[in-house]
């Protein structure tokens, strides 16, 4: 229970984060945007080895099982999609959002292309083993990036309140990746970290994707999803139509 309120105060910390830069273009890179997920990924690195955060995400981890036994809930493995779909879709619920459908699937493609890159690249280099053992690719936690990539994106697209629902919901992903003994405390933190950044990145880059693909001309956008078993993820491929 401890480790899920800190997840909740972090999402509460990030949305406050959020707040303050809301009066700024959304598309509009500053260098103080850089600091959260900055600070989130170094101490999520930190936890990798130092002797310390070592024994208390495994304090957290021997609670965790304790309180677990043998109940596990796999829901992480599709609500953390939920995040991205409310980014997209929204919209066509009746809510206001700041830029039409092919520029947020221009966004979200971006951002997942970004997340995927950062997220196997980093645990190709640390092959931190898994709380269970399974396998060396625990560092950063693909699952909470998901998530926090489509929760910023809705922050960042519908605002603070539709964000608070979503960040719950990444919360509840991050949680369940250490209840399920799948990953560690400073994976999900990290993971948080470059999910926030990957959303970061799809609406900066963003005003590039306009000129590429002429979303505001006649051009038209094809939306080609993907999944891949083996890393149990999603993507996106984009096809621009004259």
């Amino acid at each position: 229970m401890k480790t899920y309120f800190l997840l909740t105060l972090l999402s509460l910390l990030i949305l406050s984060n959020g707040a303050k830069a809301q009066s700024d273009s959304i598309t509009s890179f500053k260098p103080t945007q850089l600091i959260l997920p900055a600070s989130l990924i170094t101490i999520g690195t930190w936890g990798v080895n130092n002797n310390w955060f070592c024994s208390v995400k495994n304090d957290v981890r021997t609670k965790m099982a304790d309180w677990r036994g043998n109940c596990r809930f796999h829901a992480d493995d599709y609500i953390q999609y939920l995040p991205l779909a409310a980014h997209l879709g929204l919209d066509f619920a009746g809510v206001e959002s700041k830029h039409n459908f092919k520029e947020r699937i221009a966004v979200s493609a971006t951002s997942i292309l970004a997340v995927t890159a950062m997220v196997r690249g980093v645990k190709a280099l640390s092959k931190e083993k898994r709380p269970d053992a399974s396998t060396r690719n625990s560092f950063p936690s693909g699952h909470t990036a998901t998530a926090f990539m489509g929760a910023e994106l809705v922050r960042m697209e519908y605002g603070n309140a539709y964000g608070a629902g979503a960040y719950a919901i990444a919360t509840g992903v991050a949680f369940l990746r250490v209840y399920n003994d799948r990953h560690w405390v400073n994976d999900v933190i990290a993971g948080a970290g470059f999910g926030i950044l990957g959303a970061r990145i799809g609406y900066w880059l963003l005003p590039l994707n306009r000129k590429i693909f002429k979303l505001d001309g006649q051009k038209h956008v094809s939306v080609l999803p993907t999944y891949d078993r083996f890393n149990q993820s999603f993507g996106i491929a984009l096809t621009c139509i004259r």
